[in-house]
């Protein structure tokens, strides 16, 4: 056929025919290639939000029988990454069928177990609570989102009658009601009465377009969505301001990540009263109209409209009554200043569950908000991890958006706050948070690690990770930390360049800590060097860099570490990582043995100041880690071998001979040293652990 494509103005156009043609007549394929462009776009729909489905021809295993299959995305999954393995198939006949069984609204929890007995694939993902919504419309291809554009038109006051006077008789309206399988029997009903239609708009809720292919079903999807935002557009010239225009200046870009940056360890501590929390901060001129705006003292308390975002952003913001140009700098007057509105908020949760609880209601979840705006500065937000944290961020930007137009529209409604609830505290949402899998030991932390452009820096970094927390890789080389930090997921790591023995250097690397992640829990100094040489050869270059490096640029990130640690208030652990040389007397080693040895006692020293903030100072000694190790690469290598009388390809046969285990120290050994004190001897400070396959000189005790 031929294809008419239409300049779209507020939505993106994604279809690749080159790719599409690839997956020839594979419908499944088409599918989720649909659905991974429909989700590549944030104003169609956010992440995990909506639904797509395709119905297909399929032969039945049991009775060699034609039968139609459902394909739809399954529970918890999301479009724009949907594969395969995502997807669930299921007889259609027998979910509709399912009307014969349905015993009402009270019915609906009972009527998601039984969509098990209609599935056609067994490699099906767990059917979505979507599911009859697809199932009883006839379409091959249905889209199920959630766009800016037309939320904003379900939220909308008359939001009936703003819905024909966009599309006159081609759309269905549905009003609010929780998704499940009457709101099946809704749409089909509303089909039914409205043949020819082209989509129905749920009240406060999203849009259901479809179409005979699934290109069709896309082309109807942009075009409705195009229609409503043009039509907001339109409403918002006409009304000449949005928010009822700004009520004070943004800060200037520098100012405001600078004001982020001091305050997200304050917030993320205040946050963390019942769990620790990652955070993550956002200041787009979309964020900035909203949080600067007149209406922004009247619209926020409403709380959001589409189920999709109040379950993640809470129901309702924290707005700070913080003046943009306040100073920061003493953390204690500003955590006095900000902690009334922190427990005003809690116990404003604790009363809307205590008024809208049922019988049969979970227990109240955390009580503290997740979205924090910080007017004429930006917002931010805080979570289990920093991937949640992100999408809870995207999901309010999105219902800023559906504000926004809303209002141009008429005025913007949001759910009744029993509705509301009864989303948030839905058994079945319930069932689906106790199926996650259990959190990772060092879930919920970030960890900062220099010299982890590689060697034992990098195996810390991986290592920390691996085990759920987030990292900051530091270290004096860019490329190396650009190679390195590939290897990790996007919101798992970042990166910051840092000379360790400048503070100015440090102090950056600690604000894009902030930034990136809401603040520091573990720092881990892993950056060094090593100078092998007899006393007469030593230079005072060669002292003064071991010095600057390894104890200077201890002592100023420990400095700056606690200073951060203590506006959290979650206590912390700094981990050195120094030398058996530190504690063995050896020749040929007066620069870099004194150097290790201070960074241990400084670490002793640390530990007895910090325990009463409960920070844990810890030392982890290598020894011998040739392979892979960055100080080997160069003179250290020949002068160690030196020392010994032997040449340097010999070295790790020699080292590995020499310690009691007779083993070769490789730095993921050392990275297992760092995670022991960090994840699991939780009451241990001021300790020494060695490792270095056992070396009776270097005992501690």
């Amino acid at each position: 056929m031929t294809k008419i494509v239409q300049n779209f103005k507020y939505v993106d156009y994604l279809w690749d025919d080159k790719k599409s043609e690839k997956l020839g007549d594979d419908q499944v394929a088409l599918f989720l290639y649909r659905s991974n462009i429909l989700g590549a776009d944030l104003r169609i729909t956010n992440y995990g939000g909506g639904n797509t489905s395709c119905k297909t021809i399929e032969r039945d295993p049991l009775t060699n029988q034609e039968v139609e299959v459902m394909w739809i995305k399954g529970s918890g999954g999301d479009i724009g990454t949907l594969t395969k393995a995502g997807i669930a198939g299921l007889y259609t006949k027998r979910l509709r069928n399912l009307k014969n069984v349905y015993g009402g609204l009270n019915d609906e929890d009972r009527m998601v177990g039984l969509f098990n007995h209609c599935i056609y694939d067994l490699n099906s993902k767990a059917p979505s609570i979507d599911t009859p919504l697809h199932g009883l419309l006839p379409f091959k291809h249905i889209d199920h989102l959630h766009p800016d554009a037309l939320i904003a038109v379900a939220a909308a006051k008359d939001s009936e009658q703003v819905t024909k006077e966009i599309w006159g008789d081609t759309m269905g309206w549905v009003p609010w009601q929780r998704p499940g399988f009457d709101l099946g029997l809704q749409l089909e009903k509303c089909l039914k009465e409205n043949s020819g239609i082209r989509g129905i708009v749920l009240g406060s809720h999203g849009l259901f377009t479809w179409g005979d292919t699934s290109y069709d079903c896309y082309m109807n999807s942009l075009e409705v969505i195009e229609m409503a935002s043009a039509f907001i557009a339109k409403k918002i010239e006409e009304n000449g301001s949005v928010f009822g225009g700004q009520k004070i200046a943004s800060l200037p870009k520098e100012e405001r990540i600078e004001k982020a940056a001091q305050l997200m360890p304050m917030l993320r501590g205040l946050c963390s009263s019942e769990n620790r929390m990652i955070g993550h901060f956002t200041d787009s001129d979309v964020v900035l109209e909203f949080i600067n705006s007149n209406d922004l003292e009247r619209l926020a308390p409403m709380g959001t409209s589409c189920p999709d975002h109040f379950l993640r952003t809470k129901i309702q913001p924290l707005v700070l009554q913080l003046d943009a140009q306040a100073d920061l700098t003493d953390a204690t007057t500003v955590l006095n200043t900000l902690k009334p509105a922190f427990e005003q908020y809690r116990k404003e949760y604790q009363a809307y569950y205590d008024q809208h609880k049922r019988d049969n209601s979970p227990a109240v979840r955390d009580a503290n908000p997740v979205i924090i705006i910080y007017p004429g500065v930006g917002m931010f937000s805080f979570a289990k991890n920093k991937q949640t944290a992100r999408v809870a961020n995207e999901f309010y930007i999105n219902a800023i958006n559906v504000m926004r137009g809303a209002e141009a529209i008429t005025s913007y409604t949001s759910l009744p706050r029993q509705e509301a609830f009864d989303i948030e505290y839905w058994l079945l949402e319930e069932a689906k948070l106790q199926r996650m899998p259990k959190e990772k030991p060092l879930s919920r932390k970030v960890a900062l690690i220099t010299g982890a452009g590689g060697g034992i820096g990098k195996a810390i970094a991986d290592k920390l990770a691996a085990e759920g927390a987030n990292v900051v890789l530091t270290d004096i080389a860019e490329d190396r930390l650009q190679e390195a930090v590939k290897t990790f997921g996007g919101d798992t790591a970042s990166y910051a360049v840092c000379d360790v023995t400048q503070s100015d250097s440090i102090a950056a690397a600690y604000k894009k800590a902030c930034l990136a992640f809401g603040g520091v829990d573990i720092v881990v100094h892993s950056a060094g060097l090593a100078i092998s040489k007899p006393l007469e050869e030593t230079t005072e270059k060669d002292w003064d860099i071991l010095q600057n490096v390894l104890v200077k640029g201890q002592f100023e990130l420990a400095k700056q570490a606690v200073a951060i640690m203590r506006k959290q208030g979650l206590g912390g652990d700094f981990i050195s990582i120094a030398s058996k040389n530190g504690l063995v007397s050896g020749p040929n080693n007066i620069g870099y043995g004194t150097s290790k040895a201070a960074q241990q006692h400084m670490a002793r020293l640390l530990a007895a100041e910090l325990g009463g903030d409960q920070i844990r100072v810890n030392t982890v000694n290598p020894d011998g880690v040739i392979v892979g190790s960055k100080i080997w690469e160069g003179d250290w290598a020949e002068g160690r071998a030196k020392a010994y009388g032997i040449t340097v390809d010999e070295l790790p046969a020699h080292y590995a001979k020499r310690n009691l285990l007779n083993q070769i120290i490789y730095p993921e050994d050392i990275a297992n040293g760092v995670f022991a004190c960090v994840a699991i001897l939780n009451k241990t400070t001021g300790n020494i652990i060695n490792v270095d396959g056992g070396m009776a000189n270097a005992f501690v005790r």
